[in-house]
């Protein structure tokens, strides 16, 4: 119970990594370990790009540990003048320290909040550290987070044998899946030995015999580019590539178009070889010259029909392209530094772009034209789509659609929109929503499968325009300044059904919303399937699997209480307060957020799914490996 005085007695002061252990999806990314080997590896490649680290192997052992080692300069192990412990511990140990924040011993670096290193620590079940440097080698022990051997000296090295070897296990109480997600991990490392010429990277498996693989690019981005088409042919033989740099800020890209908009496009941004999936001021810069350029081109020749406007996505749409900026000091979102918020270099990259593609164009004017017709043709496209639906920019109106129960705030960082499966379940949802910021658009059985479809086309469909109505976005079209709710989760049975009407659901969104998905703004909820009672306890249970588990327990329970299973055949089966607390409230709901990136195998995974022409193809997968799918 609740204490009903407030006093100072009452103020909790959280030190050391108490923070990170107490909220440690504010530090790191929580579904899995990966981000932890990111931010240990971010500290390497720093190093590498400081020009004192020139090899940087990552190992995945076989009792569960993860070893990074560099060859850079090695960490400090001399004693911190005003702190009074070694560097490394500080390192380790302390939020907020590191030696990036001045600028002085690192020109570039990604490392910039200092807390990525002791957040693996904070999050590890253990943790060794050996430095060498100086001719010696010296090794310190944590677990938890706490220091459980001092700093010692275990041997001696030659004097040029320096670097740093970091070895942690992931402490499994802090992630839904303690397994790495080697694919995943695997394009990040070949991205950095990229966008890193003269780095090389080494990767070895040990749960896996022959999981090895090293990255060495001398040429780096036109390779990565080249490998990114498969086949396809590009508009461009040669790929644009341009590296500038200027006062404490670089900028490289590489970039070329395809005759039709590719599914599996490269589209990556990078900042000092830091991921950044969410794009950020970098993206817009370079989406803004490459703009500015091809408008000036296409005016001065005479090439745009009348009336008609380019924006840059018209541009981008059939474009294959790597972004990789550095600067000194970036500003990054969050701590897991998906997007650049640092506005300052935004007219950098815009100036730079702008400069080098209008003079590429005026030197290549023949290949300059074939971009320019893309161009045109994706606005003329998007000017149909315009004029059969009304963008819808006012919050309440007649326009919106009939089924449509519309919520009262108008802020984006609070407002929701569920996408509820049938008309009974979206009568519960009205009932269980909270009405200031969450709004419930019931659909009609299975939604359109749109995979195939151009976005001219899927707006035809009646619940297609009616969904792009209520969200006030177009399909295909990238402009989300008349967007009308900041989160649309997708709300379907937990059964077969609603996992494919979510699937369906997925795709739309995916190929026609893909603003939207790469904003973070899809979200798919998690419906239980079973409610578990015994006693006065009631807890829900997604599947088979958590069910088992939650019997399990409760039949540990002294008195043997009875327990009782109920199995809801839909969300029609339950009522509006089993719906709040399940799929609603944000304190007890789960929500997954529809996320893709260039390392997975999202698109090809749903041409085998939706694509009439793998009919045959998906089929035999049925055939095969059906019975493995998890649900």
């Amino acid at each position: 119970m609740a204490k009903n005085s407030y006093d100072a007695e009452a103020i909790e002061v959280l030190s050391g990594l108490d923070p990170v252990k107490k909220r440690p999806g504010m530090y790191t990314d929580t579904s899995n370990p990966n981000h932890l080997i990111q931010e240990v590896l971010d500290n390497s490649v720093d190093e590498a790009l400081s020009g004192h680290c020139s090899n940087i192997k990552i190992s995945l052992l076989k009792d569960g540990n993860i070893k990074v080692s560099d060859n850079g300069r090695g960490m400090p192990v001399d004693i911190h003048p005003e702190h009074k412990v070694t560097g490394v511990e500080l390192i380790l140990c302390k939020l907020h320290a590191g030696a990036k924040f001045s600028g002085d011993d690192y020109n570039f670096s990604g490392g910039l909040h200092g807390v990525g290193v002791s957040v693996v620590n904070a999050l590890s079940e253990a943790l060794e550290v050996k430095v060498k440097r100086d001719s010696q080698e010296f090794q310190i022990d944590f677990s938890n987070g706490d220091k459980v051997s001092e700093l010692k000296k275990i041997g001696d090295v030659g004097l040029r044998n320096t670097g740093t070897s970091i070895t942690f296990k992931p402490n499994p109480e802090y992630f839904e899946d303690i397994n790495v997600q080697v694919k995943t991990l695997k394009h990040l490392l070949k991205a950095k030995a990229v966008l890193c010429p003269g780095l090389t990277i080494e990767f070895i498996n040990e749960k896996k015999p022959n999981d090895k693989e090293k990255w060495y690019f001398e040429d780096g981005l036109k390779s990565y580019l080249n490998e990114s088409l498969d086949g396809s042919e590009p508009i461009l033989e040669d790929s644009i590539i341009c590296s500038k740099e200027g006062s404490a800020q670089e900028l490289e890209f590489a970039i070329n178009w395809s005759p039709k908009p590719p599914k599996n496009k490269l589209d990556e941004t990078y900042v000092n070889l830091i991921p950044t999936a969410q794009g950020g001021s970098h993206l817009n810069g370079f989406k803004s010259g490459l703009l500015e350029s091809i408008k000036e081109f296409c005016e001065y020749r005479n090439l745009l029909p009348k009336g008609l406007k380019i924006n840059a996505d018209d541009i981008i749409n059939n474009a294959i392209f790597i972004v990789s900026s550095k600067l000194q000091n970036p500003q990054f979102a969050g701590q897991t530094k998906e997007r650049l918020d640092s506005k300052e270099h935004m007219s950098f990259v815009s100036s730079t772009t702008k400069d080098i593609l209008s003079i590429w164009l005026n030197t290549h004017t023949e290949e300059g034209e074939k971009i320019a017709e893309l161009a045109i043709i994706s606005a003329q496209t998007r000017a149909k789509v315009s004029n059969i639906v009304e963008r819808k920019k006012t919050f309440k109106g007649p326009a919106l659609p009939g089924k449509l129960s519309d919520c009262n705030s108008q802020d984006l960082n609070e407002t929701e929109l569920f996408l509820v499966e049938g008309d009974s379940a979206g009568g519960s949802a009205k009932q269980a929503r909270e009405r200031s910021f969450q709004a419930i658009m019931p659909l009609r059985g299975k939604i359109l499968n749109t995979w195939d479809l151009e976005s001219a086309e899927i707006i035809k469909s009646q619940e297609i325009k009616n969904l792009s109505t209520a969200i006030g976005v177009l399909p295909g079209n990238s402009d989300l300044s008349s967007l009308r709710y900041g989160k649309i989760c997708i709300l379907a049975d937990a059964d077969s059904d609603g996992l494919h009407i979510a699937t369906l659901l997925c795709a739309l969104f995916l190929r026609h919303y893909k603003p939207l998905v790469q904003e973070g703004r899809i979200y798919i909820s998690m419906p239980p399937l079973y409610r578990i009672d015994c006693g006065k306890e009631v807890l829900y249970a997604l599947d088979d699997s958590q069910r088992d588990e939650i019997v399990k327990n409760f039949k540990t329970k002294k008195g043997k209480p009875k327990i009782n299973i109920q199995r809801f055949k839909g969300l029609g089966e339950m009522n509006p307060s089993q719906l709040r607390e399940t799929v609603m409230d944000p304190s007890t709901r789960q929500l997954v957020k529809l996320s893709i990136s260039s390392s997975d195998n999202a698109n090809s995974m749903m041409d085998l799914l939706l694509s009439k022409k793998n009919a045959a193809a998906r089929k035999e997968w049925l055939e095969k490996k059906g019975s493995l799918a998890k649900i």
